[in-house]
């Protein structure tokens, strides 16, 4: 398991996790979590969590990364547009069938290139061909299913997608709540983050008992606190 160092910071791991913690798991911002951890009698600036946010979020992302399972062998594909410094970008986002957050992949255009990329990056990622790949009827995802041979396993409809359309939910309310996204580039960053810590938590609560919940809870609690150990 590798550890984190956290030497040459004045406060300890733990607060630097439970601020980390608190900003990727809940739809906080940065002053929420400033003003959560003063009532603690942490006095911490909102841009020092930003910080620790920036620096070890994509580490502990990686390290979240590592511990999940295998995916479902249905993927869902979907696209949604950004507003980002006065400019439409395009989130292209894959989930699988159970919604666990396969990748995210900010880029300018809609279309068979972009299609393209998001399909051979998770085929690089996973190593894998999905026995079903599903997608909305934009015809881009037809051509880059061709491309890459496997359009037999490809499906269309609107009304077949809606796992990956939901999937955009946590995202828009991200968004408002940061007041948008500041950069391309800073949206991949702590949505590629942001989505390790969701598919860590997302334990499907109505779809269990308490009792199964609460043991799904602490599970993923645990490999929080794996990842985030300290070396």
């Amino acid at each position: 398991m590798t550890r984190i160092s956290y030497s040459g910071y004045r406060f300890p791991p733990e607060i630097i996790h439970q601020a980390i913690g608190l900003y990727l798991r809940f739809t906080l911002s940065l002053r929420d979590v400033e003003d959560l951890l003063a009532e603690r009698g942490i006095a911490i600036s909102y841009e020092t969590i930003r910080r620790w946010v920036n620096h070890f979020g994509p580490i502990i992302a990686a390290e979240l990364r590592k511990r999940r399972p295998k995916p479902h062998s249905i993927w869902h594909l979907d696209e949604v547009y950004l507003k980002i410094d006065g400019r439409v970008v395009y989130l292209w986002r894959a989930v699988d069938a159970g919604g666990e957050v396969l990748d995210v992949l900010v880029q300018s255009k809609r279309n068979k290139h972009a299609a393209l990329k998001l399909m051979r990056k998770l085929l690089r990622k996973y190593a894998v061909v999905p026995d079903r790949l599903v997608t909305d009827d934009l015809r881009s995802y037809r051509a880059a299913a061709h491309d890459l041979g496997i359009e037999r396993r490809h499906q269309r409809g609107r009304w077949k997608n809606n796992r990956a359309e939901n999937s955009h939910q946590p995202t828009r309310r991200r968004g408002r709540k940061m007041q948008r996204f500041k950069s391309a580039g800073s949206a991949q960053k702590f949505l590629s983050t942001h989505a390790a810590a969701y598919n860590t938590f997302n334990v499907q609560r109505h779809l269990t008992s308490a009792q199964s919940h609460r043991v799904l809870r602490a599970a993923a609690m645990t490999t929080w606190r794996e990842a985030v150990a300290a070396a």
